[in-house]
């Protein structure tokens, strides 16, 4: 069973680059007393993911943290450096790129996507949450093609 609102974030590792290479980042410090949108994509460099999910919250991530967000970080299970490359290429600066290389949060929080069928393997499904001190207090899980309920203008109606 998938992760609902009202869970808590499950403990576990994800990756950003550092200035040494990719570096741990902890579930539990991530989201502890912070409010954090969270939003996942199935993969780094593809259509949907670079045209319109990362873009949306590029440019409306000033709007997201006024409005009292902590964090606002995009998660795919790809490595640390194409999270970052990806990051970089999308002038994403103000969004934490985390990395899912092997996809274990992914499947804690049960909302994985069997890409197998286009060549992509284990995937994460196309959401966003609002977790407010670890609990999740909003989530929206795309329930097929296309970035609806998932979308940085979705996300902010509900902040």
């Amino acid at each position: 069973m998938s992760i609902s609102v009202g869970d808590k974030i499950p403990s576990g590792k994800l990756q950003v680059m550092g200035e040494n290479g990719p570096t741990p980042v902890s579930t539990d410090e991530l989201f502890s007393g912070k409010k954090v949108v969270l939003f996942a994509v199935p993969g780094a460099f593809t259509p949907g993911c670079s045209m319109t999910h990362l873009p949306g919250y590029v440019v409306n991530a000033d709007k997201i943290l006024a409005s009292g967000v902590d964090t606002i970080a995009c998660l795919s299970v790809n490595d640390a450096f194409v999270m970052d490359a990806w990051g970089k290429a999308q002038n994403a600066e103000h969004i934490m790129m985390l990395a899912d290389g092997n996809g274990d949060f992914t499947k804690a929080l049960d909302l994985e996507l069997d890409g197998r069928g286009f060549g992509m393997g284990l995937r994460s499904q196309r959401y966003a949450m609002i977790v407010e001190n670890g609990t999740i207090t909003t989530l929206n899980v795309e329930p097929g093609a296309g970035v609806d309920v998932s979308a940085a203008e979705t996300i902010m109606e509900a902040l």
